[in-house]
This record gives C-alpha cells, structure tokens and sequence, in this order.
C-alpha cells in the first residue's frame, strides 16, 4: 500500500553548449519527480522533464494529482489504471489549466511514471519484461483511450496486440544484440563547425551508424553548410537527421527543408510549430520523399492521433516524459501500428525509461527496430545509467524504470 509521496525539483546545468538548440540555447536540464513510498519499502520513482524554470510547478501539480494514491496498493491501482489516469486528467479545476496539455500534463506523467517504477519493482522485473508478461486485456486495462474511438477502441487496441503475439519469438534476438541508437549530441546548435566535424568522427568511432544536427538558424546558409559537414564526415552510408526545433515558419521551411534534401536526411525534425498539423501536411507534400518527423512537443494522444490522420509525420517521436507517461506512450504506439509509422521516440529520459518501452514496441507490438536517440550528458545523475556500447543499447536488467536518481 503506498504510504505516502513526495516530489523532487531535481536541476541539472549542463553548459558548454551541451543540449543547446535553435530556440532553446541555453538548456538546464531538470525532472519533476515523484516518488510513490509503499509499506515494502519500496519506492516507485516517476519523472517529467523540462528545461527549468517551471519545474517546481509540475512538482506541485504533480503533488495534487499523487495524493490522490495514498491509501491504495499498486496492483489494485494498475488493475485499472486506465479509468484512474482519465479521473485524474479531467479533474473538474485541474483540467482547466490544460487540458492534457502544459504543466498539469507533465505532472500527470510524472505520477504514472512513478505508477508503473513502483508496479515494476514490486513484481521484480525491469519495465520491458513487466509490459510482455502482461495479458493483453491486462495491458490494455493501464490505457486512457478516450477521444480516440473513432480510431481505436479498446477491443482493437487488444486485437492488435494479439496479432503480434505468434511472431514474438522472432523479435525476441534483440534481447541480446541489444537496440541501436542513435547519436544526438553531435550537432548541438551552439556547436562550431569544428566541434561538429569532431563530434561526427568520435560518434563513428563508437559505432554509431546514424546521427543528428541541430538547425533553425537566422541565417539558413549556416544550417545548409553544416549539414553538409556532417554528410561529409558520415558518409553516404550514415543516416543523418536534422532537427529545427519548431523555428522556421512554414515559408521558410518550405525554402530550407527543399536545400536540405541536397545531404539525404533520414528525417526533418520539429521543422515548424507543433500544433500546425495541416502546415505540416503541406510540407510533407512538397519534400516528398524527404520524411518529417514530430513528436516531442506534442502533448497528447489527440493531437498525434490527428498527425497520423492526415498522414504528414513519417516517424512518431512520442515522449513519454512529456505527454502522460507510459501509459499514454503505449496508446500513440498502437496509433502508430495501426497507421504503419515507426515510433522513434524523443528522450526527455536520456534514454533510461524509453529503452523499456522501444523494446516492447517491437517484441510486443510489432513494430520496427529503427533506432533510438542517445543523450550521455546526465549519465551520472542515474542510479542505473543506460548502457550504450558499440552504439546499441544494452538489455536492462533492474526492477522499474531505470528512473532513479541519485539524491
């Protein structure tokens, strides 16, 4: 039974340029955290993460939702935490300030992610091997899937987890190879030409295959130029991402996305703002086969519901430290299957909870194996860091989330 909570402003600056961005220059990298304390001693710690200032918001709100658990055990309260994550979205007053959006959004996230660490630990397993032990109808149980009946309900949710169930043993090999990721750090935007060319050969030293730049400058010529650099240094054989983080309008990402497709990117990333879906049809069309990819301000299962309607996000990158955890991070993943668009998710999480949840996508959903963004800057901070070898992901062994921080 959860005997009480508490919640954590956990704030880490990075500096050197380290997480810097077109919009976002100079990143402090922060979770709000609540911990969910049990009468077993154990501890089920849950993070949402922002850049700073706020983040002793989303702990108060998170501290208002959490609450609500005292009094409750785990399993009683994952037998039907589907129905209990919707009660506490639409809080009569809370949902105001949203709804499933912003600061009561992120607090949400943080209080299922403590939900599901806290689950995890109890039956002693890591998340990954707690999300394939479950029934379907269990799984499917832990799911909000209102407002998104007209594309799936709870039975189709359920049906199309039991069509991956026959070839699950076929998915099962990357348990032990490990899952590939990708490195997000060569390319920071207030990275010089230099430090890009440097970075782009170290990251081919340690294996990785696939890499990512930051752009959305004033000046287009200096993301044209760097970009080129990193195709250069890469190789035809790489793939390489670039990523505007929302700021280009959507002429200017018309204009810029057309010169980009000059260095063959695997993705455009975030090229214009979040909540233009139809902009973004727009652009998907005219860059066309040049794909766009969209995920990581976008807050919930609606609105990725509506970019997979109109067909213009050619990679999902749900985070699930900014919509509402991993329950809501497992709906958009079977949005995503039903649509046939591979989730490669943005980690807010440096990685630590979304190398559970990417392995489940494949083994359990039957989604594709593409790869996963890999961030090293808060490393330390974790009890159980990820491990990162060769430029795979290594299978976590721990109980939970892999989401604790050291004090």
């Amino acid at each position: 039974m959860i005997t009480r909570i508490s919640t954590r402003d956990a704030r880490y600056p990075i500096g050197s340029g380290h997480g810097s961005d077109a919009i976002h220059k100079d990143p402090v990298y922060s979770y709000a955290v609540t911990l969910l304390h049990d009468d077993s001693g154990l501890t089920g710690n849950g993070l949402a993460f922002t850049l700073g200032e706020g983040n002793d918001l989303v702990c108060r709100a998170a501290a208002f939702y959490a609450e609500r658990l005292v009094g409750l055990d785990i399993e009683q309260i994952m037998a039907d935490f589907g129905r209990i994550q919707h009660a506490m979205a639409d809080e009569q007053q809370f949902r105001w300030l949203g709804p499933h959006k912003g600061v009561v959004q992120l607090a949400l996230a943080s209080v299922t992610n403590a939900c599901w660490d806290l689950w995890a630990k109890r039956r002693g397993v890591p998340l990954w091997q707690l999300l394939l032990d479950l029934a379907d109808e269990q799984l499917v149980a832990t799911l909000d899937l209102s407002y998104l009946e007209d594309e799936l309900t709870a039975s189709q949710a359920v049906e199309l987890l039991r069509r991956a169930r026959p070839t699950r043993s076929s998915r099962l090999p990357v348990l032990k190879a490990g899952y590939p990721g990708y490195d997000t750090s060569v390319g920071w935007f207030n990275y010089s030409d230099d430090q890009v060319r440097e970075n782009c050969k170290r990251a081919l030293d340690a294996g990785f295959t696939a890499m990512k730049l930051k752009v959305g400058a004033k000046d287009p010529e200096r993301d044209i130029r760097r970009a080129h650099i990193v195709r250069e240094v890469a190789g035809n054989s790489a793939r390489v991402m670039v990523d505007a983080n929302q700021q280009w309008t959507l002429p200017q990402a018309l204009d810029v996305c057309a010169r980009l497709a000059a260095i063959n990117p695997f993705w455009i990333e975030e090229p214009t703002h979040p909540d233009d879906i139809v902009g973004h049809r727009t652009l998907a069309d005219a860059i066309a086969p040049v794909k766009l990819a969209l995920g990581e301000h976008v807050p919930n299962r609606v609105i990725f519901k509506n970019y997979l309607q109109l067909r213009c996000a050619g990679f999902i990158q749900v985070d699930a430290v900014r919509v509402a955890g991993v329950s809501e991070f497992l709906v958009v993943s079977l949005l995503s299957k039903k649509f046939g668009v591979p989730v490669v998710p943005h980690v807010g999480d440096m990685g630590q909870i979304h190398q559970h949840l990417v392995l489940f996508n494949h083994i359990g959903i039957d989604l594709p194996a593409v790869f996963l963004e890999h961030i090293p800057h808060l490393r330390k901070q974790f009890i159980h860091p990820v491990h990162v070898e060769g430029g795979v992901y290594a299978t976590p062994q721990d109980p939970g989330l892999s989401s604790d921080l050291h004090p």
